[in-house]
């Protein structure tokens, strides 16, 4: 009776291990999915970038635009 109460037992310790792995790895897989979501928002945010740094080395290259001084020249 003693090794079915230990069986039922250390059963019960596994199961409960298993539980809390469970929701580790379910709130590690939230955290990935954010991560990923902040990732994705940053990598489109650097794109905008570049094409703003493209527009402007384009406008340098092409020189100044022949706009009048202002008044105060």
């Amino acid at each position: 009776m003693a090794d079915a109460s230990d069986g039922t037992a250390r059963l019960d310790e596994l199961e409960a291990h298993i539980a809390h792995q469970d929701g580790e790895i379910r709130d590690l897989s939230e955290m990935v999915l954010k991560q990923w979501a902040a990732i994705e928002a940053l990598t489109a945010q650097l794109k905008r970038h570049e094409q703003r740094m493209e527009e402007l080395a384009d406008d340098v290259a092409t020189g100044p635009v022949d706009e009048p001084p202002p008044p105060h020249y």
